[in-house]
């Protein structure tokens, strides 16, 4: 807890907050000592030992251990109690919801996977309590132990309206009374957020945007997004609608009105997974029926690799993404753009490195381009993440004690 300018440092509010700067220590390095907690404090050894009897009192640390292998007698070892809380995640996709639960420590306890097949609110709320259900089971828990739950879908909820925007492609999601009916359904605090979005908190907590406070992060699945990380916070537009960049008109495709109803914009008809198939017809090589995105990842994956016949896909498809971005770029100015989804994940270092120079070409800022370090469930762990920090705060919170 952070004390604000004229906050009388009260012995209780400066107890909370070397109890907060200590399970957070333990929460970055693992099971510490208390002369080694005293010593990344700057806390003597008496009221670090007074720290951790508060701690273990009230059931936010736990004794695990002592060390060993060193000079000198043993000593004890304490870590955060990651049974405290639980916390739940789910990453909405028009075919599948999955769910995961982790621990106060942020370690995966259970998962679960289903369908979404409903075209219903009232379906939806059955299949998002059954995810829930699911993950909870699987770490041996039941629905009221979890302490909070995060939600990632395509679009984003109208904090205006309450309804769901610009994922058309999402059935069952867009009633009004939806947020309420999930309220009423679920007994934990539950936040609603955009999957690019939550992408973007995973690679900046765990990934390749560690450490920076001004970055976008482009999306490239199915579909084209981007996250927006301003002042190291999310910006999200006034109808959460910020980042929708599939929409965004772009020289090269044809201009395309009414982008709501057709779901899509020229942005995502120049660069979205349909493009790249495309792109490999006119190179004359045949393409496979399957879904675009498994097409795209194969294709850029093979042309990324060197394969004869795709030499021309990866420039092509380079330059389509920087037209994009040279216009995210031209406004916003980041210092950093991460490459995230499966479809920029496909063309790795190469394709990568291609929109770099192209981008140097078509914009006057020169942002670095990396590429998601998170390649597994980026959604799903930035859901979690967003649970884990909000959770945190509140269970860490040690002002009403002692």
């Amino acid at each position: 807890m952070a004390v604000t300018p004229g906050t009388p440092g009260t012995p209780r509010v400066l107890r909370a907050m070397n109890d907060r700067a200590a399970l957070d220590l333990l929460l970055a390095h693992g099971p510490l000592s208390r002369t080694r907690i005293g010593k990344l404090t700057g806390l003597s050894k008496p009221t670090a030992s007074q720290l951790l009897a508060r701690l273990e009192a009230a059931g936010l640390v736990v004794a695990t251990g002592t060390t060993e292998g060193r000079p000198g007698p043993s000593a004890q070892l304490y870590a955060v109690n990651a049974g405290a809380a639980h916390v739940a995640a789910l990453d909405v996709a028009p075919d599948r919801i999955r769910a995961a639960v982790a621990d106060l420590a942020g370690t995966t306890a259970g998962s679960f996977e289903l369908p979404t097949p409903g075209r219903s609110s009232t379906g939806v709320v059955r299949q998002v309590t059954q995810a829930i259900d699911g993950a909870a089971k699987d770490a041996g828990l039941v629905r009221g132990d979890l302490h909070r739950v995060v939600i990632g879908t395509p679009g984003a909820f109208d904090p205006n309206t309450g309804r769901l925007r610009y994922a058309s492609h999402l059935p069952g999601w867009h009633s009004p009374a939806l947020l309420d009916e999930l309220a009423a359904a679920l007994p934990m605090p539950m936040e609603y957020e955009n999957d690019v979005n939550l992408a973007a908190v995973a690679e900046q907590r765990l990934g390749a945007a560690r450490g920076h406070e001004d970055f976008v992060l482009l999306w490239a699945e199915g579909g084209l997004g981007a996250a927006l990380v301003l002042g190291g916070r999310l910006h999200r537009g006034w109808t959460g609608g910020a980042g929708e960049v599939g929409f965004l008109p772009v020289p090269g495709a044809p201009l395309i009105r009414r982008v709501a109803q057709a779901n899509g914009g020229g942005f995502q008809e120049l660069a979205g997974a349909v493009a790249v198939p495309r792109i490999a017809r006119q190179l004359g090589y045949d393409t496979p029926e399957q879904p675009a995105v498994e097409v795209a990842t194969g294709l850029l994956a093979r042309a990324a690799a060197g394969e004869p016949g795709l030499e021309g896909l990866l420039p092509e498809y380079a330059q389509r993404l920087a037209t994009g971005l040279a216009s995210v770029v031209a406004v916003l100015d980041p210092e950093l753009i991460v490459l995230s989804g499966m479809v920029a994940a496909a063309g790795g270092e190469p394709l990568r490195a291609l929109v770099q120079a192209e981008l140097a070409e078509l914009a006057a800022p020169r942002p670095r381009l990396v590429i998601g370090e998170i390649q597994q469930s980026p959604v799903l762990r930035g859901a979690l993440q967003s649970a884990l920090e909000a959770t945190r705060d509140e269970v860490f919170d040690t002002t009403s004690t002692g």
